[in-house]
């Protein structure tokens, strides 16, 4: 009795596991029917963030100006998928995608179900509006365009048969009778590697595009079309399924959030932050003493601006104490020196009796030291953008707030040549104000490489890395000691977060306050009832 109900259960797990691969059997997937699994809450929100860090990065290399497939295009994609921890989506981009060649490792089975789920739950998030939908859509045939570039010859046969599309390759002999046209029409490609290349005979009008380009051989209103221009059929399916599946995912919405969990996250997901959240800097400790030096160096336009205002007027609404309150946090500035700076500037126009009782407390509250003990996460640029600044404020993004004229003479007397100012201004005016800082960066620090910027402290970061004073970290490895260097006062050894045992505590750290923010951010946005087809790429 006992023996047969250890062997039944092991039987379970196998079948479990079978199970997993016939429903996900292949790399590259088109999406066609809705996914059936149960899953938890906390992994439908990790999923859809999850996915909106790969579509991000794609969005990033078309803004980039790199052309979809080419080597440029590869290296920078995997190098931010890398970066953003999503290097298990890049074997979905590399050749031996398909089950039948056998049996894949449960991690590999496993991410070709995280891509299945989380295609789908974005769906009910960018349903919402047709500019949510057109920048889904083109993210995902830029995704399935990788994919299905990776698959060999074998694997995209077994991909059409698993599809139902009805194409079979050219025998030898066809392929012999028309060989010369494919030889002429095959760009590219020498003569050698045509003859290994497949061939499928199809209706011209089903690759318009091709014959547009003069990409394929036709004849007698058929296409010849290889292996790796399929796509440009395939890719027309699946871009229909996907639009007429965003279509049905609308009129779900009403049932869907009858879940206000659901729903809050769902409507806020794309202005969702999914970069470094800054929360405990490990780096270096930062001396308000180099503040205004700082802040000329290293410190984006937004935070300059707020810094000198409170040098000028030693105040600060609430919107900017917040705003460069956690900025300072997030680059090191100890809470310690972050009473005694507010304390230095405000009592210069208030007594120190009114700034313990109506400012201090708010200080302890943002390093999660007071009232719900929270460690309050730096603003990205994505909500500093959407900030509505008042009069008198001095908060949210100059490129956006500030009126060009304005604008022009604060970049000129920063140092910025006429020119400058203009390469600046040129995505100012087009509403790109993250592409007119990363611009900005580049002309103050002298730099021929264009930085991705979606967080003041990433700019921090960066401009310290370029300048020398912070060295850059690589996934898993382990911080060095940063020693003080003359030009930045007070820049403090952190040594005694060095180690192996002190480096998993820190991961540790760090992937608890990035689980507890991700819905604290979720929530906060959906409060601040955003405006989703307001968002500038």
């Amino acid at each position: 009795m006992e023996f047969r109900l250890k062997k039944r259960a092991r039987t379970d797990v196998k079948i479990e596991v079978v199970s997993l691969e016939s429903k996900y059997p292949h790399n590259v997937m088109m999406y066609l029917y809705p996914p059936t699994d149960d899953i938890h809450i906390e992994e439908f929100e990790e999923l859809a963030l999850e996915r909106l860090r790969l579509l991000r990065v794609l969005d990033r290399a078309g803004t980039k100006g790199l052309r979809l497939l080419s080597e440029e295009w590869k290296e920078y994609v995997n190098a931010e998928l890398t970066r953003e921890g999503l290097r298990s989506y890049l074997r979905l981009c590399s050749s031996g995608g398909a089950s039948g060649q056998g049996s894949k490792h449960e991690s590999e089975i496993q991410t070709r179900r995280r891509d299945y789920l989380s295609h789908f739950i974005l769906r009910l998030a960018y349903c919402r509006s047709e500019d949510l939908t057109r920048w889904f859509v083109a993210r995902e045939m830029e995704l399935f365009r990788y994919k299905f570039a990776a698959l060999s010859s074998a694997e995209v046969k077994q991909f059409l048969e698993e599809n139902d599309f009805k194409f079979q390759p050219l025998t030898e002999s066809e392929k012999d009778e028309v060989k010369d046209g494919l030889y002429e029409s095959t760009a590219g490609q020498s003569v050698s590697k045509i003859e290994l290349l497949d061939f499928y005979k199809v209706p011209f009008t089903q690759v318009l595009d091709l014959v547009r380009g003069r990409r394929c051989y036709l004849k007698e209103g058929f296409a010849y079309v290889n292996t790796h221009d399929l796509v440009s059929i395939v890719g027309t399916k699946q871009q229909d399924i996907i639009e007429m599946g965003l279509l049905a995912s609308k009129g779900l919405i009403d049932e869907v959030e009858g879940d206000e969990r659901i729903s809050r996250m769902l409507k806020a997901l794309h202005n969702s932050y999914t970069g470094k959240d800054y929360t405990i800097c490990r780096d270096a400790a930062v001396a308000i003493e180099s503040l205004n030096q700082l802040s000329k160096t290293s410190m984006p336009l937004c935070m300059r601006m707020c810094h000198e205002h409170i040098r000028a007027q030693h105040h600060i609404k609430h919107g900017g104490r917040m705003q460069y309150g956690l900025f300072l946090k997030g680059i090191g500035v100890t809470l310690e020196d972050s009473i005694r700076f507010w304390r230095e500037e405000f009592t210069k126009k208030m007594d120190a009796d009114k700034f313990t009782r109506s400012y201090e407390y708010n200080i302890h509250h943002n390093y999660g030291k007071k009232g719900s003990m929270v460690n309050y996460t730096p603003y990205s640029c994505s909500k500093i953008i959407k900030e509505m600044a008042a009069p008198g404020d001095c908060h949210g993004c100059p490129y956006k707030s500030v009126d060009p004229a304005t604008l022009k003479t604060k970049l000129a007397s920063y140092g910025l040549s006429t020119s400058h100012i203009e390469e600046v201004m040129f995505f100012v005016s087009r509403g790109h104000y993250q592409i007119a800082c990363g611009k900005y960066f580049m002309l103050t620090h002298n730099s021929n490489v264009e930085p991705t910027i979606n967080h003041p402290n990433t700019y921090f970061e960066e401009s310290q890395i370029l300048m020398g004073n912070r060295q850059k970290r690589t996934a898993g490895s382990m911080p060095q000691k940063i020693k003080p260097r003359p030009d930045i006062k007070g820049h403090a050894d952190r040594s005694m977060f060095n180690g192996d045992d002190d480096d998993e505590l820190w991961k540790i750290a760090e992937s608890q306050e990035r689980a507890y923010q991700s819905q604290k951010d979720i929530s906060e946005a959906f409060n601040d009832d955003l405006d989703l087809t307001e968002i500038t790429f």
